[in-house]
């Protein structure tokens, strides 16, 4: 061939200081694209093979990566389709071109394009990233082509020659630059290997020059010691075959579970899975894991790989993937993303909505099938996944209208409900906190009445959703909120009048004692060892509780508190005598530890709280052992 040199033809929509400076995110990327590309370059000569368009017996298609640190190189092979001349002009020095699409507009029709992974031109430039000189050297599969070699310092310019090499395929050659050293060490390239390529469709093999160098010289030493042992042939770094590529039916359990462990590296066994096979009206497989959680906070720490035809293009991407399914893990391979050239980020258009949409559709429709055919196991599941469950049903409505019937509620019994199944819909009782409210549930022994375990840290937010969903129908009330007829002693004969006037006669001595002028004191027969209960209405403790969210200082409640005293207490009862008998000392004694004991039932008492609440209680007891 005739020896050139010139320079790169470049269009103005793509110039290549915008390529190396600001259209990678990340260096990382040079592999993906180089490798990707030698990718393209096999599954274009197979899908020639396969239409009769070239004669070719090759069975070993591979891709080799060989790291050369003394030479300060790092050389990608491939035994594809190869380039001619006239081919690297048009695909390498013509950045405009893009080679797998034009291989594709030649084939339309012919044959399955879904294995042409990405631009061979545009994308090949991100090498100049990480290189101060690149090679190419290359022969076409085509009978009577002459090797090409081709070379560049600064991905402007550009010299052509003939190459030496003399089997079909493509070399190409990075010189590493100065601050981009770091990928000449062995672990780093192989690991960087693996996070991209983990699942390539072929056979990917890495090699470190001085690594092997080592190997041979020891093989040398001991060549008499193991004369009849047969090196160890290489083996390919990746897995060509991921389980998503599989059939549903002919996948077992523990493949699924050993398919986690590979991808996240995760000795906990997920719950269970959902295994994604979507062929219409687009292409897309995945496999989505519902993880066990071992603490709320791992509900934050979701991971799900996307991949294009087996590469990996990043994690947890927004744009396909609803916010709420990022709790989950797993890997998603869609040859159908529009990706931009640089393969990291999707267009933003209504084809990617409708993969989110299909995407949510298949979660949805496996809860809501497992909840209608696998109860038992469903409800085993429930504290682990609703969190995830609530989470969408917050960030999708559509997620909710498919999920609500099986949306459930575990109670303090241990069992676990439906909204219909639970009793009175407008009057559904709850504890946030089952030790703080433990004296409350008390008072609910014997009636029957199902009482839900609300102490996520999203179930605020998800009640005033289910109530705004059901508006008029459905209404949560904490289980210390009011007094109902479940709570009270019905066997007391104790009148209303004298209730009253139990609470008349003692409601400015709390007021006194609590700071609280405006504190709401009433007095109920109860069935509770208490002397007394704290109650703040469910309106008051939910706008108390939206100011705190929101960083505020908190909206006044003092109207919204109420002090019940039980008159069914035998202190309560001898309260208005001790009052009575002149001792106000002890009568205000008595007073303030029955209002600190219940207010030490109704939420955590502040530090000086705490403190006075100790020290009154050592002065209690003084007084009744006689110690004066």
């Amino acid at each position: 061939m005739e020896n050139m040199k010139g320079s790169v033809s470049i269009s103005t929509e793509n110039i290549f200081p915008i390529i190396k400076k600001w259209l990678y995110s990340e260096k990382d990327i040079f592999l993906r694209e180089v490798i990707s590309n030698a990718s393209d370059a096999i599954s274009k000569l197979k899908k020639l093979i396969s239409v009769g368009e070239a004669d070719i017996d090759e069975q070993d298609w591979h891709i080799e990566v060989s790291l050369d640190k003394e030479a300060g190189t790092i050389t990608v092979y491939d035994n594809g389709i190869g380039m001619t001349a006239d081919e690297v002009v048009k695909y390498i020095n013509q950045i405009a071109f893009s080679g797998a699409k034009d291989f594709l507009e030649k084939y339309q029709g012919k044959t399955d394009d879904a294995q042409i992974i990405g631009h061979f031109g545009l994308g090949f430039y991100s090498v100049f990233m990480v290189s101060d000189k690149v090679e190419i050297d290359t022969r076409s599969y085509i009978e009577g082509s002459e090797a090409v070699h081709w070379e560049s310092n600064t991905g402007m310019d550009f010299a052509m020659s003939e190459s030496e090499i003399e089997n079909r395929g493509t070399y190409i050659t990075l010189h590493i630059s100065e601050d981009s050293k770091e990928y000449l060490d062995a672990y780093k390239l192989r690991e960087t290997l693996r996070k991209y390529f983990s699942f390539l469709p072929i056979d990917l093999y890495f090699t470190d020059v001085e690594e092997e160098q080592k190997k041979a010289a020891d093989r040398d030493k001991d060549k008499d010691k193991d004369k009849d042992k047969e090196p160890e042939a290489p083996k390919p770094i990746n897995n060509t075959a991921p389980l998503w590529t599989k059939p549903v039916k002919d996948c077992t359990d523990e493949e699924y579970k050993e398919f986690y462990r590979e991808l996240f590296h995760d000795y906990n066994e997920p719950l269970f899975w959902i295994h994604l096979n979507i062929d219409y009206p687009f292409n897309l497989k995945g496999i989505l894991y519902f993880p066990k959680l071992k603490s709320q906070y791992d509900t934050l720490e979701g991971v799900i790989k996307v991949y294009y035809n087996q590469v990996f293009v990043a994690d947890n991407v927004k744009e396909i993937l609803p916010e709420f399914l990022m709790l989950l893990k797993g890997a998603i391979d869609c040859p159908d993303l529009p990706l931009n050239v640089s393969r990291s980020f999707l267009q933003n258009d209504g084809y990617v909505n409708k993969i989110a949409t299909h995407i949510t559709k298949k979660v949805a429709d496996k809860l809501t099938g497992m909840f209608n055919t696998e109860r038992e196991t469903y409800c085993k599941y429930w504290d682990d996944i609703n969190p995830f469950v609530k989470f969408g049903c917050l960030k999708d409505e559509n997620f909710y209208d498919k999920v609500k019937e099986a949306i459930i509620f575990k109670t303090t019994e241990g069992e676990y409900v439906t909204l219909d199944e639970i009793g009175d819909k407008n009057a559904i009782h709850y504890i946030d906190d089952a030790v703080q409210q433990a004296q409350y549930v008390n008072m609910y022994k014997d009636s029957g009445i199902k009482i839900a375990v609300l102490d996520g840290p999203l179930d605020m937010h998800f009640i005033n959703f289910i109530e705004y969903k059901n508006p008029g129908k459905v209404k949560f009330i904490r289980v210390d909120a009011d007094v109902t007829d479940t709570m009270k002693d019905a066997a007391s004969s104790v009148t209303k009048e004298e209730l009253e006037a139990l609470a008349s006669g003692l409601a400015d001595d709390f007021k006194k004692i609590s700071g609280n002028d405006k504190l709401t004191v009433k007095a109920e027969a109860m069935k509770s060892h208490m002397p007394a209960v704290m109650l703040l209405s469910e309106e008051g403790r939910r706008m108390q509780e939206m100011a705190k969210m929101y960083g505020s200082l908190g909206f006044p409640t003092d109207n919204d508190v109420t002090l019940v005293l039980n008159a069914s207490n035998k202190t309560v009862g001898r309260l208005k005598g001790l009052k009575d008998s002149g001792d106000s000392e002890y009568a205000e004694l008595v007073c303030g530890q029955i209002y600190d004991l219940a207010k030490l039932a109704h939420q955590p008492m502040e530090a000086g709280e705490m403190t006075r609440f100790i020290e009154r209680s050592a002065e209690i007891l003084d007084r009744i052992t006689g110690e004066k």
